[in-house]
């Protein structure tokens, strides 16, 4: 699918005007830096899309896009500090690029910025702007702190593993499109069926991440395949392979993911990616994704704008569910 390219245009012009005249450049510089390496820019098109779904225009919807996106990057920022990583998105971290004290204030001054680029709106919509932003935030961090946790425990159940990335990566899909709703007035029953229609998208979204990062083609993933066997990480694939696996594949996988054996990185990815292979969880991981794009589509139903604006939001969910990178 082909993002309005008006909406990535105005989203840039919005950019432009962020990174301006902006003192002192230690502070501002690696922030830039960050917000330049791209990514798909989902979330600020989720803003622009649902506000004009209700009739608002791009240029009134961009404050809260440009918070949604500025804040995003700041847990990238900070994430990729608690990771220790080297990379993002083939380039250098900020606080290897910089260091780690740099990465922190300009994190924290990110997460500053994302709450006034909601002082733009009238007083009733930014209080409702703010609680929705400042809930997403803490439900964020408790989903990274889960996410730590689950590295070093030797038993995460699969639901528990729903709800971590439901709250690291869904609820943020949510406020976006939440956002845009409560930019273009619409009602408290619209404003939760598209909340809850960007939950779904998230899981779903967040699921073929996972999915990728084993099975996809490294050409167009566009980072290394197999990163989160290396970090450890018991993704969805790690949970449906315990499934299906007999005790000796069960204990195999356990002892590769978190169970501390030394060995070279190739040859880890390898084994794992066997042992996925063998459990044949490749079918049940695409009806898990499909499964929350089904729910997806319920919640979209219950929305009262036009089949052509609903049409919009299942292509662009169907775009996401079916992409390689």
């Amino acid at each position: 699918m082909n993002l309005s390219k008006a909406y990535q245009e105005a989203l840039e012009s919005a950019l432009e005007d962020f990174y301006q005249d902006k003192s002192p450049q230690n502070l501002y510089k690696p922030i830039q830096y960050l917000m330049d390496l791209g990514g798909k820019r989902i979330r600020p098109f989720l803003t622009l899309m649902t506000g004009e779904a209700y009739g608002v225009s791009a240029k009134d919807a961009m404050g809260g896009a440009m918070a949604v996106e500025v804040f995003h990057n700041f847990t990238l920022m900070h994430d990729d500090i608690m990771d220790k990583a080297r990379l993002r998105r083939g380039r250098t971290t900020v606080h290897e690029k910089w260091d780690v004290n740099t990465a922190i204030l300009s994190g924290d001054a990110m997460l500053i910025k994302a709450y006034q680029f909601l002082e733009t709106y009238p007083n009733d919509i930014f209080k409702q702007l703010t609680s929705l932003l400042s809930k997403t935030a803490i439900e964020v961090c408790e989903g990274q702190q889960y996410d730590m946790d689950f590295e070093t425990r030797p038993n995460t159940s699969k639901e528990e593993y729903i709800e971590m990335i439901r709250l690291k990566t869904a609820v943020l899909v949510g406020c976006a499109l939440q956002i845009g709703a409560i930019i273009g007035g619409a009602s408290e029953e619209d404003q939760q069926a598209i909340y809850d229609f960007g939950i779904q998208l998230g899981l779903a979204f967040q699921l073929q991440d996972d999915y990728l990062d084993t099975f996809g083609d490294q050409d167009t993933f566009g980072k290394k395949i197999g990163g989160d066997i290396l970090e450890d990480k018991k993704t969805i694939l790690y949970h449906l392979a315990l499934k299906t696996a007999n005790e000796s594949q069960r204990e195999t996988l356990q002892s590769l993911l978190g169970g501390n054996i030394q060995m070279d990185e190739e040859e880890k990815i390898r084994k794992v990616k066997d042992l996925f292979e063998a459990t044949e969880i490749d079918s049940d991981c695409r009806d898990l994704i499909q499964h929350h794009s089904h729910l997806a589509d319920i919640e979209l139903e219950k929305l009262t704008i036009s089949e052509y604006q609903k049409s919009r939001f299942k292509d662009l969910k169907d775009w996401l569910m079916h992409r390689t990178f």
